[in-house]
């Protein structure tokens, strides 16, 4: 899941979402095992039950934010190597408003 995340450059709107929703993550994967019925008819979510079970406890929320930043580190990391710097680190060098 933290891979399929990176790949989609999702890594800081993720963090976000799971920093955020960390104290509630129990009662957040209820919710989501209500919707599922109503996911599985609109989407198609192939691992779904897993993020589920995977959120009901809290060290795996933590465990899954440092896969994220480890992975969005090394992707990073790699960018830089080629030369292709991160959008945050283009908006740095123009400053702001400057295009």
């Amino acid at each position: 899941m933290a891979h399929e995340i990176v790949a989609r450059h999702l890594a800081a709107p993720a963090t976000f979402l799971l920093e955020s929703s960390r104290p509630l993550s129990f009662v957040a994967s209820q919710g989501l095992v209500v919707l599922g019925p109503f996911v599985d008819a609109a989407l198609d979510v192939p691992n779904y039950d897993a993020f589920v079970r995977m959120i009901e406890k809290r060290e795996n929320v933590e465990k899954l934010l440092v896969r994220i930043e480890e992975l969005e580190e090394d992707r990073l990391s790699r960018a830089r190597k080629k030369g292709k710097p991160s959008p945050g680190e283009e908006a740095k060098e123009h400053g702001p408003g400057e295009d």
